[in-house]
């Protein structure tokens, strides 16, 4: 490959596929420093430990940044395809299987058998993966590394080198250079570095991702937790009274004004994985219109499940007697149910005609948590919801939920469902947020059908599914739950038919009225 700048906007990129001098030499780096991670995988005894994963992500880094800059800064700005459906790596190919298949074993692995990668148990010094990482976790934290801090540690490399390689890619646009520029930062300092440090200063204190909020942190309200918090003083009631306000007041507020964006394109580590080190398969989202009910169906099947078992959780270490506390097992289902029938109130009473076919399936859910709370008051006991002991419950919850969706599938099956499974199927906030956008959110796309040429670059790019083509032909706006906000179909559309906007529809010009050859005084529009 030629290292002068092409011109080319064809998509049949014209120029060779091979490697440069240059882009061979940074994956000779990056591939040295990942054998290294593999060495110590083999339990290999390195004589400095601290020196060699220094020298592994110094390599990875380097690596990275080498072949991206070969591979974006010899190309003007805009986004061409790429052959992205010509490459195994890219399109489902056999490259494209063996990278979901090695994620998804190493996902496993991570969860369910970390012994294999090293970790020590009862006691026991750590070997192999894990012990790579022990100097870096004890010079954050001061303790030995865990499973959990080698995936924060990888997780986070992810995210910074590949972010780098998407700041690139889109240099042309300068949203996409600041929300990508933003998750980096709160994967770095809030998820990573903030937690660690904390326990550093204050150990009794149980480790909370303060970006990461409820339903996701399913677990935040067990007991242990609770008590983690209230027992690491005026720290640890600042982080739990944080984490119930950023539930009922923070989150809402920000979705009003930006949409789900705020979160999941800006904040959410999930969401920066998936738009950094996913981005090569965001074209892999099906735009069927089967996958689109049975993504509707899933997701807000997961959110009715999640408010049912965080309900199930608080519920099963509370107790009845008053005089010990206020909050007992009956006062607290009562609180429940009326808070979220206010909510079905209010929705049904203004929004019933928005949501159109969607309030049924609104009313089932509700329904369904009803009964389910008049269940669990008649027919559980202090140890046991219904038939089942509580832990058990529990235990099962965060399996299916935090290892086997959002781990194993949301990450794993990137190269063969694109990178937003979770985000799209499985992510009960990202349900809630959803819910919120569609039915009071400023947010939205706004289009301009008659400069669409039908390209499709924007439903390509699409990494939710969304057919925007469509809506684009018809001047529609976009207003969908599902919607993150990355504003990449904005980013690659040739024509600049899309449009992010946080405004009101007051004066607001309605393309459709246009198209249509309805009588629309312009010019009274503009004065409103």
């Amino acid at each position: 490959m030629s290292n002068k700048l092409n011109h080319s906007m064809s998509l049949a990129k014209p120029e060779s596929n091979t490697l440069s001098t240059t882009q061979k030499g940074a994956l000779g780096l990056g591939f040295t420093g990942l054998f290294i991670l593999i060495l110590a995988f083999l339990n290999t005894s390195f004589p400095d430990k601290g020196l060699f994963f220094t020298i592994s992500m110094v390599l990875i880094f380097a690596g990275t940044i080498l072949f991206t800059n070969a591979a974006y800064l010899n190309k003007s700005k805009g986004i061409k395809n790429d052959g992205i459906w010509f490459k195994s790596f890219t399109a489902r190919g056999i490259t494209g299987w063996l990278t979901g298949v090695f994620l998804t074993l190493f996902y496993i692995a991570l969860y369910f058998y970390p012994e294999l990668l090293g970790l020590g148990a009862n006691g026991n010094p750590n070997t192999g993966l894990v012990s790579l990482f022990d100097p870096f976790s004890k010079l954050l934290s001061g303790r030995p590394a865990s499973q959990w801090f080698v995936y924060g540690t990888l997780y986070t490399v992810a995210i910074l080198v590949f972010g780098y390689k998407f700041m690139l890619k889109y240099r042309h646009n300068r949203y996409q250079q600041i929300r990508t520029g933003s998750v980096m930062f709160f994967q770095l300092i809030f998820a990573f570095l903030i937690p660690e440090i904390m326990y550093r200063l204050n150990s009794t204190l149980p480790y909370y991702d303060i970006k990461s909020i409820w339903p996701l942190n399913y677990y935040n309200f067990e007991q242990y937790r609770i008590d983690g918090f209230i027992n690491s003083g005026n720290i640890g009631l600042t982080l739990l009274l944080f984490s119930i306000l950023s539930i009922f007041i923070i989150s809402p507020i920000l979705t009003y004004k930006y949409g789900k964006r705020w979160y999941c394109s800006w904040v959410c580590g999930c969401g920066a994985l998936a738009e950094t080190a996913g981005d090569s398969f965001r074209h892999l989202s099906s735009k069927k219109v089967s996958t689109w009910k049975f993504e509707r169906w899933l997701i807000h099947a997961v959110l009715v499940f999640v408010v049912i078992m965080t309900t199930a959780v608080v519920y099963t270490y509370l107790g009845y007697d008053a005089n010990a506390y206020w909050l007992t097992k009956d006062v607290f289902l009562i609180s429940v149910s009326v808070l979220l029938t206010l909510v079905f109130t209010i929705v049904m009473l203004f929004k019933r005609k928005a949501l159109g076919k969607d309030a049924l399936y609104g009313a089932i859910g509700y329904f369904v948590i009803i009964a389910t709370l008049i269940a669990m008051h008649y027919f559980s006991s202090d140890s046991k919801l219904f038939i089942f002991e509580a832990e058990t419950l529990r235990s099962s919850y965060g399996f299916f939920i935090g290892a086997i969706f959002s781990g194993v599938i949301g990450t794993g099956f990137y190269p063969i469902f694109g990178n937003r499974v979770w985000c799209r199927f499985g992510c009960p906030f990202a349900a809630i947020l959803g819910f919120q956008q569609r039915l009071f959110s400023k947010f939205r796309i706004t289009t301009n059908g008659g400069q669409c040429i039908s390209c499709g670059n924007c439903s390509t790019y699409c990494e939710m599914g969304i057919d925007v083509r469509a809506y684009a032909q018809k001047g529609e706006n976009i207003v969908r739950s599902s919607c993150v906000g990355c504003g990449v179909c904005s980013a690659v559309c040739p024509r600049g038919v899309l449009k992010l906007e946080n405004d009101s529809m007051k004066g607001r010009i309605n393309s459709n009225d246009i198209l249509l050859g309805n009588n629309v005084d312009l010019i009274d529009l503009i004065k409103r």
